[in-house]
């Protein structure tokens, strides 16, 4: 029944969320008016927003988060002899937005960041994305590596201990704002990513890490293994009390379907995408925000927002204001087929093709089988 629900849950618009940040008055005979929530990037704010800044060579660690050298329209009453950093001074302009914002209207600030490297990113590199795709990622591992629900690579976790080196110089020197919120992915190269960075800073006291793992963060759920989570009680026991799970998490991964051969579909991703994007914004009042999971999710995520295409390398982040705003004129609902069959190879195939999948090389595509095991070359 649970997972009859979560993927129920995939077929839904974000209209059919509550709008909890501020209800509308009932009227008529009691019944809300729909709504549904516009997102608009307020770009001109970090580099990451502009066109000039190429993806490929960006590293957030060496520019301040990528926030831009600029003045604010609050600055005049708020330092007034210019002694704030550039973050005490975006703070308080963000600040100053939401006091003035209507009941409708809301801002926050995501950090987004993409996990290190795990072992199925270091795989892919090593096999090819062809062979990868069609003949190595639905397998556990290759017979020296395991690659299911990834773990972090040592520069994976060289990524991590960069990352938290970054968050504490600055704290204490920019003021960079603190999350007030936690979120990430359940997979554990995304959680652990999330924990190695955060977990031993010095944060305020009233903003402690204390994550929340959210089932709707994960990556593409495609047929390989590293898109298969963990269960509820082994991600418990590896991470700790301090991170909670959502209400409803399952015990169990109810949404992948590698073992039958089927992967998500975009149209499923960019509705569950929506679906936790809008979950934040009704239910979490907080306005910074810390948002720990994957290449895949986040660019989905960027285009819920608005904001440009911006790939992320393994380990790298990206902040991004946002304007949410409640229109009463509901976005229709939309349905569609959640999962799709996925072809694979007997072994490494000829190549790949976008829209097209696997071109193998002897005997046709087949239904690899996810639990099996192989031994690399």
């Amino acid at each position: 029944m649970l997972a009859t629900s979560i993927l129920a849950l995939l077929s839904l618009s974000a209209s059919s969320l509550a709008w909890e940040w501020e209800k509308p008055a009932k009227c008529g005979h009691g019944h809300e008016p729909k709504s549904s929530i516009n997102y608009t990037t307020i770009t001109g704010f970090f580099l990451q927003d502009d066109a000039a800044t190429d993806p490929k060579t960006f590293d957030y660690t060496t520019v301040n988060y990528g926030l831009i050298n600029r003045a604010y329209p609050t600055d005049k009453e708020f330092d007034r002899h210019g002694k704030k950093t550039q973050w005490q001074r975006f703070e308080h302009y963000v600040d100053t937005l939401n006091h003035h914002a209507d009941k409708d209207t809301q801002y926050k600030v995501l950090f987004m960041a993409r996990h290190g490297e795990g072992y199925h990113n270091a795989a892919e590199t090593y096999y090819g994305t062809p062979a990868w795709n069609c003949y190595w990622g639905p397998l556990d591992g290759n017979g020296t590596v395991v690659w299911r629900d990834a773990r972090l690579t040592e520069p994976g976790l060289a990524q991590c201990t960069k990352a938290k080196a970054f968050w504490a110089r600055a704290l204490a020197e920019e003021k960079i704002p603190a999350p007030q919120s936690y979120y990430t992915s359940p997979l554990l190269r995304s959680a652990t990513t999330a924990n190695l960075t955060f977990g031993d800073l010095e944060l305020p006291r009233a903003r402690p890490f204390k994550p929340t793992i959210k089932e709707f963060l994960r990556e593409g759920i495609s047929i390989r293994s590293c898109d298969s989570r963990s269960s509820k009680s082994a991600i418990a026991a590896l991470l700790g009390p301090k991170f909670r799970f959502e209400a409803g998490f399952a015990e169990t991964d109810l949404l992948w379907r590698g073992g039958e051969g089927e992967g998500e579909t975009a149209e499923a991703q960019l509705r569950r995408t929506r679906t936790v994007i809008d979950e934040v914004f009704t239910r979490d009042k907080n306005t910074w925000i810390s948002w720990t999971s994957h290449s895949g999710q986040i660019g989905v995520s960027l285009g819920v927002l608005g904001h440009r295409v911006f790939s992320l390398s393994t380990g790298q982040a990206i902040p991004v204001l946002v304007k949410a705003r409640r229109v009463r004129d509901a976005a229709p609902t939309t349905t569609g087929a959640a999962f799709t069959s996925e072809a694979t190879c007997l072994a490494p195939p000829v190549t790949s093709l976008a829209g097209v999948g696997c071109v193998c090389s002897g005997a046709g595509s087949v239904t690899a089988a996810p639990t099996a095991t192989a031994t690399a070359a």
